[in-house]
């Protein structure tokens, strides 16, 4: 995975969790959230041929990457609870 693709699930990320923050969605909806970011990202990864990849490959690819921001997003909550 080139750095492209990480640039644009970081961007699509970072905006719907300032969304999310502001309007203050309940946290079961983060995989969801977390799932549409990964079709919006595989569709503009698609439309621009971002990679040599498949429309297979691209969304797996943007699914598994989103899906792994949020455990890692959930590791470090974990973390801060319990140095507390």
């Amino acid at each position: 995975m080139e750095i492209t693709i990480a640039i644009i699930i970081m961007a699509l990320t970072l905006i719907a969790g300032e969304i999310t923050k502001l309007t203050r969605l309940d946290n079961r909806y983060i995989p969801l959230q977390n799932i549409i970011i990964a079709i919006l990202a595989s569709i503009i990864c698609i439309l621009f041929k971002v990679e040599n990849m498949t429309i297979l490959e691209t969304i797996i690819t943007c699914i598994f990457a989103t899906m792994s921001a949020g455990g890692i997003a959930d590791m470090k909550k974990i973390r801060i609870k319990e140095e507390n």
